[in-house]
């Protein structure tokens, strides 16, 4: 696994943040978060992952195992979103209560 630093460059251009803003939301240094963007420093699988997580990402797009940088999950924080996560919570295991949620979802957006 070899992290391409031209991708993590992509991923915040896309975000539209500056390297202290990306520096700040994965709360480390900007000298330290430069480096990883110059390709002076590899990061740890747990930073690449953080990084991944927090940018919205895939690990396999920051490494270069594939071209498509769509994360195919969220995370949802019970501390910056606890109604949601409550809702998640609740219904995460009741296949009813997910499609109940889902018909009411695709009412109000008119979808199908």
């Amino acid at each position: 696994m070899e992290f391409k630093p031209d991708r993590l460059i992509k991923i915040r251009e896309e975000m539209g943040i500056n390297k202290a803003e990306a520096a700040r939301r994965l709360n480390m240094s900007a000298m330290g978060y430069g480096r990883y963007e110059k390709g002076e420093r590899e990061p740890s699988f747990q930073t690449v992952s953080f990084i991944a997580d927090t940018f919205n990402t895939t690990v396999d797009y920051l490494c270069g195992i594939n071209d498509d940088p769509t994360s195919k999950s969220i995370t949802i924080s019970s501390e910056e979103k606890p109604q949601l996560y409550a809702l998640i919570e609740s219904i995460k295991d009741d296949d009813s209560q997910i499609k109940r949620l889902m018909a009411y979802y695709n009412k109000i957006t008119k979808q199908k």
